[in-house]
């Protein structure tokens, strides 16, 4: 089945808005602002094809849709691009959130802008290409290969210590992922295809599921990051420019979620029910560990960073609940966590270009100066706790209520890092925009301009409008999710009975 093109469109116009910026020469100030407006309307055009995929796209089917399918260099591996319920939404949140980035980047990049924004139209092709994917080793290329303009964001365009942080991005996402690529090799050896469409439907061997299933995790749980693996995030997004830790944050993280979905749920069914008990462990630990450990932090950034670490172990618990509601709500915190995540660290970039530093003690009373921000900042300070009415709350409950239904006591360990997570971010609101204005510096700082509150505004919306009205995410999951759950419930099944 061939679709509209419409995927293959959505990886071709980022690159060729690098084409665009590979025809402009020179570094005067011209050159730089025909960069940024380049790089905008690239990432609005993409949002805008993205859309139109959105609108043929049916939420009540469970299968593949808008495929595409081009011979490639063998006969078992091929060019096969689609997307399904499980897919489509993170798509939409990476076209979404690249405008974002773009105009987040406008003034405070102002060395090799051409590069920077060359880097992240390569990066926004890869990224919507690991969800589009359907075939094993094209999903390989793409999972990798955003390790390089990330990379290079990093080292780049990052913080004194980038160089540090770049590599052990690098280093460590890189090791998981020669794993997976075994065991992408071990699988096209025994299926003979690449075809993601026939390995989810294929019957691997009980023994060999388990090796697949680890080599796949190891990729998975570093990229989400899981504990005890997550320690590269925190100094990543410290060194990350404001847009690097956005896309990162964002995105980036939604890869190892996305993997389990795609590649471990359905494809090892027996290894995933075998070591779901791991997973809620380390789930767990994650969620109360580093809550606890963001406490206690003085940089915005890594406080932050390290609540993406325990809302990622509510995603894995959803996931690994292995019922409908873990699932479904484990896709909507993911895009939950996208939008608000996201948020954060682009409010942290606002105060940061103002006055230069990450340290919560610098700040205090913002409120008198900046209330237009403090608005912003506590709607998703309260969107990160899951407060009811925000986006925060849909997907922390339904993965609750998904781990209840595999085990009462997950859940009622993982509902401790729901009141961690209020004592930490309530903690930094109020050091950061309550009290009374001390410091010198603070004192002419100046509120929202235009431009951030353009950038603002749209996540604001929608992390208010999802919280109250989640059915757009739910409907577009449901049925790829249930068709998930079915079968994997069918495979255990089936070895029940083979055991028997």
């Amino acid at each position: 089945m061939f679709g509209f093109g419409i995927l293959s469109g959505l990886l071709i116009l980022p690159i060729v808005g690098v084409a665009a910026l590979l025809l402009l020469r020179g570094e005067d100030e011209a050159t730089r602002n025909n960069a940024r407006w380049i790089a905008l309307w690239t990432t609005i055009a993409t949002f805008v094809l993205s859309l139109f995929a959105w609108g043929e796209f049916n939420t009540g089917a469970a299968g593949f849709q808008l495929v595409e399918q081009r011979a490639w260099f063998s006969p078992g591996i091929a060019y096969r691009l689609g997307v399904d319920g499980l897919s489509m939404p993170f798509v939409l949140l990476t076209t979404f959130l690249m405008p974002f980035c773009i105009g987040a980047s406008w003034l405070s990049i102002e060395k090799r802008v051409k590069e920077y924004m060359i880097a992240f139209l390569v990066l926004e092709t890869l990224m919507i290409g690991v969800f589009e994917a359907l075939d094993l080793l094209l999903f390989y290329l793409f999972f990798e290969g955003g390790l390089i303009p990330m990379f290079l964001i990093i080292g780049i365009w990052g913080g004194k210590n980038r160089v540090y942080a770049a590599f052990k991005f690098f280093l460590y996402t890189l090791l998981g992922s020669l794993l997976m690529l075994l065991a992408i090799m071990a699988m096209y050896w025994y299926a003979k295809t690449t075809d993601i469409t026939v390995l989810l439907h294929t019957n691997f061997p009980a023994g060999m599921q388990k090796w697949l299933w680890l080599a796949f995790f190891a990729s998975f749980a570093v990229k989400m990051p899981m504990w005890p693996v997550h320690t590269w995030l925190p100094d990543a997004h410290v060194e990350a420019p404001t847009a690097g830790s956005v896309i990162l944050a964002g995105i980036l993280l939604k890869m190892g979620g996305y993997g389990f979905i795609r590649f471990s749920l359905p494809m090892f069914p027996d290894a995933s029910h075998y070591f779901a008990p791991l997973v809620f462990a380390l789930s767990i630990i994650a969620i109360i560990y580093t809550s606890l450990v963001a406490l206690v932090q003085e940089d915005m950034k890594k406080l932050i960073a390290y609540s993406s670490v325990a809302h990622m172990g509510f995603v894995t618990m959803g996931l690994f609940s292995m019922n409908a509601q873990g699932v479904e709500g484990a896709v909507f915190q993911m895009i939950s966590h996208g939008l608000v995540s996201a948020a954060l660290f682009l409010c942290v970039g606002v105060v940061y270009d103002r006055m230069h530093t990450r340290d919560i003690a610098a700040y205090g009373g913002l409120v008198q100066r900046m209330p237009r921000y403090a608005v912003a900042l506590m709607i998703f300070t309260l969107a990160n706790v899951g407060l009811p009415g925000t986006s925060g709350f849909i997907g922390e409950f339904l993965t609750l209520i998904g781990a209840f239904q595999a085990n009462s006591w997950v859940a009622l360990l993982a509902t401790t890092g729901v009141i961690l997570s209020a004592a930490y971010a309530l903690y930094l609101y109020r050091r950061v925009i309550f009290g009374i204005i001390e410091k010198p510096s603070l004192m002419h700082i100046a509120d929202l301009s235009m431009r951030e509150i353009v950038i603002l505004a749209p996540l604001v919306v929608l992390t208010l409008y999802y919280g109250v009205h989640p059915q757009p995410i739910i409907d577009a999951s449901a049925a790829s999710a249930e068709a998930l759950i079915k079968g994997f419930d069918q495979a255990l099944a089936l070895t029940k009975t083979a055991g028997l």
